[in-house]
């Protein structure tokens, strides 16, 4: 599972024009599900979106979290953060899991992090418009993946 976290002022997701979701101070988070994902997985990528500590505290250092600012969530789903570029410069997508499987999943972190902070959610599988003003900019990446490197 991959998430690309931004730190932002706003951002909000419409699909046909209509608005679907917003968040003030916050994260918006583009969330990719990979074949083969889990639980583990999922829980993963819950805990360090609700702990990573990317929010100034009084002397002005990446201290705080999205919690302990009072903070909210947008969450868009992307599976093309689940692409590789082996040959020439189309994408392979091959990876990414299937899709009723990655929307479950989805919904699962959607679930699970919306009972600790209020969270909006894209619309799974639709073309969106998702509008962002990045706080600094920060911008994060993370890998579930990466739990088995450390």
């Amino acid at each position: 599972m991959k998430a690309v976290v931004q730190r932002c002022a706003e951002a909000s997701v419409s699909v046909d024009g209509e608005l679907k979701a917003k968040a003030g101070r916050g994260y918006m988070v583009l969330l990719g599900v990979e074949r083969g994902d889990t639980i583990a997985d999922a829980d993963y990528m819950i805990d360090k979106l609700l702990k990573l500590r990317i929010f100034e505290d009084d002397v002005g250092k990446m201290n705080l979290s999205l919690p302990q600012i009072g903070g909210e969530m947008l969450i868009i789903s992307q599976f093309t953060l689940i692409t590789d570029i082996p040959v020439g410069n189309r994408p392979y997508f091959g990876d990414a899991e299937d899709p009723s499987a990655a929307e479950s999943m989805y919904d699962y972190v959607c679930e699970k992090i919306g009972a600790q902070v209020p969270v909006g959610k894209g619309v799974f599988g639709a073309h969106m418009n998702v509008s962002l003003i990045n706080d600094g900019p920060v911008t994060i990446v993370i890998n579930s993946r990466d739990k088995l490197k450390h």
